[in-house]
């Protein structure tokens, strides 16, 4: 089952497109990276798939072809915005309450077990939590709800390192035991490599890289070489050039197996390495695959 799947995707603000012809079908199962630049079209395409914005062109569903907004998809769908929005007048305990009232499932024993373990006493204003206590209470509130498809936008962007380590320990764990399904915005890539294991990638509202990580990183390599020879040697579809006086750092699409030019050397790639690239090529042209990469002409290498 896809938990989203999207055809011909886009949603046009006046005259701008915040995201164009998105074609995309993530299955259940994983914890997927929707990786991009500012303004790239990742909160539009979460509010999408959330039923919170309706497509200008296109269609997307969710939960295996529920149309987004539906009682349905809402039942198995929890969203955390990337500002945690909540009543900051209202005490954890009313949050709980509010919550339980505007859904027809909600785990109340889990919801006051985990504020409990993470030391959120529930008679605490929301207000005057600290940013890690208000990221986690909303976290615990979507879970409460035993969603399908959780869905978190940028929700670690203002947290610290340690804050940021327990909230993702807990959507992991959500996964585990729970078989939730989770599209996390994020722009801390570092974070993202430990957890994903899936990989959209957004850029000027067109998805340039969709596919397992696993896989995405195995069809790519990094090749070092000498200057000179980018030209004779760029015989790959070339992602990202890095070129100096002497040497040349090419990644481009190939596998372990994939010979090795004499004179180089070849070196596997990172989550972070490869989304890097594409962000810094956002032209990049579909190829056959999962993955979509420019393919760059030795002459363009050469310039």
């Amino acid at each position: 089952m896809n938990v989203i799947e999207a055809s011909g995707l886009g949603k046009r603000y006046g005259s701008t497109w915040a995201l164009r012809e998105c074609a995309l079908a993530i299955p259940a199962g994983h914890v997927a990276a929707l990786v991009g630049p500012n303004g790239a079209g990742k909160t539009t395409l979460l509010n999408l798939a959330v039923g919170l914005a309706t497509p200008s062109a296109g269609e997307v569903t969710v939960l295996g072809g529920r149309p987004p907004g539906s009682p349905a998809a809402l039942d198995g769908i929890a969203f955390v915005a990337q500002d945690t929005p909540m009543y900051k007048n209202l005490s954890a305990a009313d949050m709980l309450h509010l919550t339980r009232n505007l859904n027809r499932r909600f785990d109340q024993r889990y919801a006051e077990d985990r504020l409990a373990e993470l030391g959120i006493p529930l008679k605490r204003k929301a207000g005057k939590l600290s940013g890690g206590q208000q990221a986690q209470l909303a976290l615990t509130l979507a879970l409460a709800r035993r969603p399908r498809l959780l869905l978190l936008d940028e929700p670690v962007a203002m947290l610290d390192p340690i804050a940021r380590h327990d909230f993702m320990a807990t959507v992991l764990t959500a996964m585990a035991d729970d078989g939730v399904s989770v599209l996390l915005s994020s722009h801390v890539l570092a974070e993202l490599e430990r957890v994903a294991d899936y990989l959209i990638l957004v850029s000027r509202g067109r998805v340039q890289v969709a596919g397992e990580v696993e896989d995405l990183l195995a069809s790519h390599r990094m090749l070092t070489g000498p200057a000179a020879e980018v030209g004779r040697y760029a015989r790959r579809p070339v992602v990202r050039l890095s070129r100096g006086e002497a040497q040349a750092h090419l990644l481009v699409r190939a596998t372990a197996d994939d010979p090795v030019p004499p004179g180089w050397e070849t070196h596997p790639v990172g989550l972070e390495e490869l989304a890097l690239a594409y962000l810094r090529d956002p032209a990049a042209a579909a190829l056959p695959g999962p993955a979509r990469i420019r393919s760059a002409e030795p002459s363009e290498l050469t310039r």
